[in-house]
């Protein structure tokens, strides 16, 4: 059985993984990320997997699509991943299902084949962070952006004066904070998992799946039953190239 490249190009990172097409979703031959100034270590990667295609989703613009394109080995056949109407069971109901971000339709795919049949939330915590809703008969319905939680820190420090600079560690901090750096994180990683419950909650979900760079971080906050998962766009990704 031949394998497929799938690439997962965000704003900060490429994150890719070799899979067969008869392996379930998630489970690699091989894997690696990479920041965007190390295209051509990934090029050398890439060239020694020997897969038959690529399936690439890419949110990141025209200039990053370019040089992945000109990273990709010589011959092989390309999918730009993009959102449509519907694909690998999943029926998009965004508004013009093609303005949804391709990253977040391979995050609800991802997340449905993870589990099926379920009312889901996906939550993916990068430089921003998407909760989506899924139905269990196989619908996104939508979902909410919000600064990632980097990002909100961040904000916080650059706009307001004499806060300072704060990143999140993976020990949280208290919930109500006794020095200025705990209260900003507590209030940040308090936002994050706030909008995750109320999404649950708003839908009745029986499932959450959280993921992203700081998924690590923002889990230990939740009151929700939850999954981690690593790369579910990864996994969303593999299930479409599955269901071709």
């Amino acid at each position: 059985m031949s394998s497929v490249l799938l690439i997962d190009a965000g704003n900060t990172r490429i994150k890719w993984a070799l899979a067969r097409l008869d392996a379930a979703p998630g489970h690699w031959q091989a894997d690696g990320v990479a920041p965007h100034a190390e295209m051509d270590r990934l090029a050398a990667q890439w060239a020694r997997l020997g897969a038959a295609r690529a399936l690439v989703s890419n949110v990141a613009g025209d200039v990053l699509r370019d040089a992945i394109a000109a990273a990709l080995p010589k011959g092989l056949a390309v999918e730009w991943f993009a959102s449509s109407p519907a694909r690998a069971g999943l029926r998009n109901g965004y508004r013009e299902p093609g303005r949804l971000g391709c990253d977040r339709f391979a995050a609800a795919i991802g997340a449905r084949a993870l589990a099926p049949g379920q009312d889901l939330i996906v939550a993916t915590c990068g430089t921003a962070t998407t909760i989506d809703a899924v139905t269990a008969d196989g619908r996104f319905l939508g979902g909410m952006i919000l600064p990632g939680l980097a990002l909100m820190a961040s904000s916080l420090a650059r706009n307001t004066a004499q806060l300072p600079q704060v990143a999140p560690g993976a020990a949280p901090p208290p919930l109500f904070g006794d020095n200025t750096d705990d209260a900003i994180v507590s209030g940040c990683l308090s936002a994050q998992a706030g909008a995750i419950e109320r999404a649950v909650a708003g839908h009745g979900a029986r499932a959450c799946i959280v993921s992203g760079g700081a998924a690590p971080f923002i889990a230990p906050a939740l009151k929700v039953g939850h999954q981690v998962v690593d790369n579910i766009v990864l996994v969303g990704l593999h299930a479409a190239a599955i269901a071709v």
